[in-house]
């Protein structure tokens, strides 16, 4: 995954794409910081944990800079977060992660919010890379509420 991100810089570069060029040095970057802290090589997963950490982070930023009034920033960060989010696995629609969540709400008993913990043990490792923790939590709420 780290040879294909770098490649895309490469064609970006000759492109003249100055955006994407600056996003994914960041990316590989931070991949590379990750890589040093963990002393090893990362695998696909660990790239993505990276990647979806990245976007995190923009997102916050945009919140932040709708605060301020800054637009511009704010419209810069989604063009980051859009370039970012190719290179995630496909996302889970709303249908199928409700489908998931009933489906591990059945396999643990849950009845309430009390047991919101039971699930989201069981759930995130199935939706690891393809829902963002956030999106799931909401999900999980919504079908554990009466």
């Amino acid at each position: 995954m780290l040879t294909q991100i770098q490649n895309d810089m490469k064609q970006a570069m000759k492109a003249g794409e100055k955006k994407k060029v600056t996003t994914l040095r960041m990316l590989i970057a931070a991949i590379k910081n990750e890589s040093i802290n963990k002393r090893t090589t990362l695998s696909d997963e660990d790239i993505i944990a990276v990647i979806q950490r990245e976007i995190k982070q923009r997102r916050n930023a945009c919140e932040e800079f709708k605060k301020g009034g800054r637009e511009d920033l704010v419209r810069e960060n989604e063009e980051e977060i859009a370039l970012l989010e190719a290179y995630l696995p496909r996302q889970l629609s709303d249908e199928e992660l409700a489908a998931l969540v009933n489906q591990v709400i059945s396999e643990v008993n849950a009845t309430s919010v009390k047991d919101m913990g039971k699930v989201m043990g069981k759930l995130m490792p199935q939706v690891k890379g393809k829902a963002d923790g956030s999106r799931v939590q909401q999900a999980v709420k919504k079908a554990l509420l009466p």
